[in-house]
């Protein structure tokens, strides 16, 4: 629990330096084949990061809202924004 946690971004390599608050993590051997992992913590190897590989939809496991670091979470907003602007030109 707390801040300065680092979060690895696996498709970039970049590391988040996040606030977490969570007793439980999410087993990655028991995820279907439509979510993909994106995150690590790089403290315990936990599952921080999905996103689903058929639909637009993502899920980070900690408090990017905090911004702990220099702003390190914000690529996670950003995506979120890229998301709400792809669906809404595909209507």
């Amino acid at each position: 629990h707390g801040a300065n946690h680092p979060v690895q971004n696996l498709d970039d390599r970049t590391v988040l330096i996040t606030s977490q608050n969570h007793g439980f993590a999410v087993d990655e051997a028991g995820l279907p084949d439509t979510l993909r992992v994106t995150h690590k913590s790089l403290f315990d190897g936990t599952l921080q990061g999905i996103h689903r590989t058929d639909k637009a939809a993502f899920s980070f496991q900690g408090h990017p809202e905090a911004s702990p670091g220099p702003h390190d979470a914000a690529p996670l907003f950003d995506h979120f924004i890229e998301l709400m602007i792809a669906r809404a030109g595909s209507r």
